[in-house]
């Protein structure tokens, strides 16, 4: 009967920043990994915590973990090593210096301002007095005063708050209300709430695991693009013709992706407790001998999304159909993990679409699609949907960071007999033999099925070969002998930080110019800092720029991935 088909669903929520720091100073370049827990992490748990009959796979990077808890400890010493958050702190802003002012005011205009500053009118009054002196030189932004750059580090901070937090946190209530003239004991109160809402980022989704509302997953440390460190002819799988670097391959790849792995699994043991069952890949990328290195580990699952399930269905002469879709797989090279793939119409819908409809309009038209696969199944079997997608940047698009989008779809997924959500581990522990068997995978991502938006481009391949030669370097000075333990491991560190995927994906003339060149040269001084480590001289095409002549002023949006990062 009708009434008695089912459909399970879930939702992985991958929450990931870049490292951010500067390593060789210990500065942080960009305050994302901090705004983004103020906001989206806490709202993405609040949901959940309102929401018990909701479960869900959250995810999380390790390196964005280590950069919470550094902010954590920055709170709670008063010490920061953040731009804005010093300048919040500072006991008076009438003596900025020039390039204090132009970092203020580059970044605390925020980029969607329709959502982050219009709602709000005195933010968009500072907002328009700054209009009225832009483009009269850098003399012009002399006359504005410290009472101005005060409120505008305020309500910076304030529109970056979790709605959630302005419905629970009074002191965000009463500045909200305030609204202009802030004080240092006003900036002060605000630090002390923003730490609180730090340090209880990591204990709150370990109180959601121990429940059982959500299963915790991990990415490998930090966030590389794992089959492309294995073999760069892996991206040829699904592109026969892109270009790739000059060298044939990365040095060591196999022991490097190893060890993200390995490191992965200890930060997540040591943070909630026990290692993560399964792993979301960098970018959903996955290659047969990174499936085979993620199970030799001990991980029973991982996930990439529809395009590479297409592909690799193709590859072994079989048409993809949608219910081809809703069922893990398991690759005859790498049998003893499950692989899940993501419903990519569904995903782009809440992170591309939904933030133009009424809240309920969106959730009543998920649940509709939801029932659509649900009656399109063979008889007697329960569809599996798998909705990923990142859990921080779709949210600022939303009318109140999705606030009432997720009250609305968590709870009408709530009301539905036929519809349960559950959890990777769960799924498996109640299914062990389901799965679909392909022969081969052919390697992508979860952006078009492939790897180009990491390897390819002219300025992407210049940035492996740096790469490549410095590890090169770095192979050759860890087995001389020269350094001593302590020295080793910091620079094992700072060759993790320069393998993230992040630099590859951020060149491009389809990027904003200002964030090319910024990652561009904290890719530089990364691989510079990697070379210091050594003892060695730094290379001097390191002191000239990979994105010359790249990079659109706005960005052509040529890329769309998961969801850009902010």
């Amino acid at each position: 009967m009708e009434s008695d088909r089912k459909l399970e669903l879930v939702f992985l929520w991958h929450m990931h920043q870049p490292d951010y720091r500067d390593h060789a100073s210990g500065e942080f370049r960009r305050p994302w990994a901090y705004l983004h827990a103020l906001k989206d992490y806490t709202d993405m748990a609040a949901h959940l915590e309102r929401n018990p009959q909701v479960r869900a796979v959250v995810n999380f990077v390790p390196v964005l973990l280590d950069q919470i808890e550094d902010y954590a400890r920055q709170f709670d010493s008063g010490e920061f090593r953040d731009p804005l958050l010093r300048l919040l702190a500072r006991n008076t802003l009438d003596q900025l210096a020039a390039d204090e002012r132009s970092l203020v005011l580059a970044t605390c205009f925020p980029g969607n301002h329709e959502r982050m500053v219009a709602p709000y009118p005195r933010f968009e009054r500072l907002h328009n007095l700054y209009r009225l002196l832009e483009g009269h030189g850098e003399t012009a932004t002399t006359y504005l005063s410290g009472a101005f750059f005060a409120d505008l580090l305020v309500w910076y901070h304030l529109a970056w708050a979790g709605e959630t937090e302005r419905r629970s946190q009074t002191l965000l209530a009463e500045l909200m209300s305030k609204a202009e003239n802030f004080t240092l004991d006003d900036r002060r109160r605000l630090l002390s709430m923003m730490g609180s809402t730090l340090r209880g980022i990591i204990p709150r989704y370990r109180a959601l695991a121990a429940r059982g509302q959500v299963e915790l997953s991990a990415t490998p440390n930090t966030h590389p693009l794992a089959p492309l460190l294995l073999d760069f002819a892996s991206a040829r799988e699904a592109q026969p013709d892109i270009p790739l670097p000059l060298a044939h391959v990365y040095p060591g790849g196999r022991s490097r992706v190893d060890r993200h792995i390995a490191l992965a699994r200890e930060s997540h043991d040591r943070r909630f407790g026990q290692p993560p069952a399964g792993m979301w890949p960098a970018e959903g990328a996955l290659s047969t001998a990174f499936l085979q290195q993620l199970a030799a580990q001990g991980c029973r699952w991982t996930a990439s999304s529809q395009g590479v399930l297409a592909n690799s269905l193709r590859s072994s002469h079989v048409e993809p159909s949608q219910n081809h879709l809703y069922h893990p797989w398991r690759i005859e090279a790498a049998p003893g993990i499950a692989v899940f793939f993501r419903d990519e119409k569904l995903s782009d819908l809440i992170g591309f679409e939904y933030a133009k409809w009424h809240g309920r309009d969106a959730a009543q038209h998920f649940v509709e699609q939801l029932a659509r696969i649900r009656d399109a199944a063979p008889a007697g079997e329960t569809p599996l949907v798998c909705v990923m997608l990142d859990g921080e940047n779709a949210w600022e698009h939303y009318p109140y960071n999705a606030y009432f989008f997720f009250e609305d779809l968590y709870g009408l997924i709530a009301e539905q007999p036929w519809l349960a959500t559950t959890t990777y581990a769960d799924w498996l522990a109640r299914n062990p033999q389901r799965s679909g068997k392909l022969p081969e995978l052919v390697a992508g991502s979860w952006v078009y099925g492939t790897f180009s938006t990491w390897i390819g481009d002219i300025d992407k391949n210049r940035a492996w070969d740096l790469l490549c030669a410095a590890k090169q370097a770095y192979d050759l000075v860890m087995g001389s002998g020269r350094l001593d333990t302590t020295e080793q491991n910091a620079a094992e560190t700072q060759l993790a930080v320069c393998e993230g995927s992040d630099w590859f994906w951020w060149f491009g003339d389809y990027n904003p110019r200002e964030a090319v060149e910024s990652f561009d040269a904290l890719f530089r001084a990364n691989l510079a800092h990697l070379y210091r480590l050594l003892r060695l001289t730094e290379p001097p095409q390191l002191a000239l720029p990979l994105s010359s002549g790249s990079g659109s002023p706005e960005g052509g949006g040529a890329m769309r991935r998961a969801n850009q990062l902010s």
